[in-house]
C-alpha cells in the first residue's frame, strides 16, 4: 500500500489534492534528508526513521524546482499517525490498483508529481 496525504483546504497551491505523505520545502542550512526527516515528525507525527532515497527531479514551469523523493516502508494503522492540520487535511493507505484506478478515474485529485511517479511508489 501507499500512504499519501491530502494537502489542507488552506494551502495556497493545489488545496485538497493527494500528493505525497510529507512533503517539504528546504530551509538555509538544510539538506534534503534533514528536511524530509523534519517534515515527516511534523506532518505526520513519525520520527526515528530511516529513509530510502529515490529520484531526484526538475520541475520546470511556473514553480520551477527540484524535487528529491524518499520513500519509507512502515507497518502503522492511520489511527498511529498525527497529521499536522495546517499541511494535511487527512492521510489514506491506498492499495496500488486502488491507487491505479483513482488516478484514472479522478486525475485531477492527484498532484501531478503523484501521478507523474507512480511507477517508482509501486516499486
Amino acid at each position: 500500500q501507499v500512504l499519501l496525504a491530502k494537502r489542507a483546504k488552506t494551502k495556497l497551491h493545489d488545496p485538497l489534492k493527494w500528493g505525497p505523505a510529507v512533503a517539504g520545502t528546504i530551509e538555509n542550512g538544510e539538506t534534503y534528508y534533514s528536511n524530509i526527516i523534519k517534515e515527516t515528525e511534523e506532518e505526520i507525527g513519525i520520527s526515528n526513521v530511516t529513509l530510502t532515497k529515490g529520484s531526484k527531479i526538475r520541475r520546470p514551469g511556473k514553480y520551477d524546482h527540484f524535487t528529491q523523493w524518499y520513500f519509507l516502508s512502515l507497518d502503522k494503522q492511520i489511527n498511529e499517525f498525527q497529521i499536522q492540520k495546517e499541511e494535511v487535511e487527512e492521510i489514506k493507505w491506498f492499495s496500488i490498483n486502488q491507487l491505479k484506478n483513482e488516478m484514472n478515474d479522478n486525475p485531477q485529485d492527484f498532484l501531478e508529481s503523484i501521478r507523474n511517479q507512480l511507477d517508482e511508489l509501486i516499486k
